[in-house]
């Protein structure tokens, strides 16, 4: 968004938390003529009411500002359906599972409404991370962007869900660490966590064709998911 913006001649101003990793901040501060940074913790040991707050001050402050709201914009609902789940439905002929990490809803939305037209029979497993607040789990500090919300999101409403499965931060590491070095994918946190309930799902999936959605790669994390000191600190 902010690379698009650039290139139509708007002004973007992101809303970002310290949770964010550095690669995309350097990136951001030097594509935007201004970057806003939140440091005080919401009441869910998150940033992201926080970063909301930020935002509704700054589209009060500013004139014609407009927010695209990535957690309630039906918007993004329609173009998983139509492109990410029309990819999809154009390589398979059959799924069994699919695996979608939650955060803002948009993806699992549109993806899973889309794929329950195309394959009747398929399971959409929500995975989530624990500490996330989307499916109820008790609220913590978490350290991995991607994944997970301090918010129910609206869209979240929209999605066909079969089954939930929530991953500690730690075997989101391993997840990510093993999808590198087994399977030559370096994908990031987000990843990792679909993986890993994959992995929990091992014993259901025999002779199943199961899909589970890439949405970031590794650059990012390598400060922080790689980096095996980082990860140490883990709870």
């Amino acid at each position: 968004l902010a690379a698009f913006t650039r290139l139509v001649g708007l002004r973007f101003i992101p809303v970002i938390d310290p949770n964010i990793s550095a690669t995309y901040e350097s990136f951001l501060r030097r594509t935007c003529e201004t970057v806003v940074k939140v440091e005080k913790r919401d009441d869910t040991g998150g940033f992201l009411k926080t970063r909301l707050q930020m935002v509704q001050q700054l589209c009060a402050s500013t004139p014609h500002a407009y927010w695209t709201n990535q957690y309630g914009n039906p918007d993004a609902v329609d173009a998983h359906y139509h492109l990410t789940a029309g990819d999809i439905c154009a390589e398979f002929d059959s799924l069994d599972y699919v695996f979608i990490g939650v955060s803002t809803g948009g993806t699992i939305a549109g993806v899973s409404r889309r794929l329950k037209e195309r394959y009747p029979n398929v399971q959409i497993i929500a995975v989530d991370t624990e500490g996330s607040v989307i499916f109820g789990d008790a609220p913590k500090k978490r350290h991995i962007p991607g994944v997970g919300s301090s918010i129910v999101p609206p869209l979240l409403s929209e999605a066909l869900i079969d089954d939930v499965v929530l991953i500690p931060e730690r075997e989101t590491v391993a997840a990510c660490r093993e999808l590198l070095v087994t399977h030559g994918l370096f994908a990031g946190g987000s990843s990792g966590t679909a993986f890993a309930a994959i992995k929990r799902y091992a014993s259901k999936l025999f002779r199943s064709t199961v899909l589970f959605l890439c949405a970031d790669r590794g650059t990012p994390y390598l400060d922080t998911v790689f980096d095996p000191t980082w990860a140490s600190r883990l709870p």
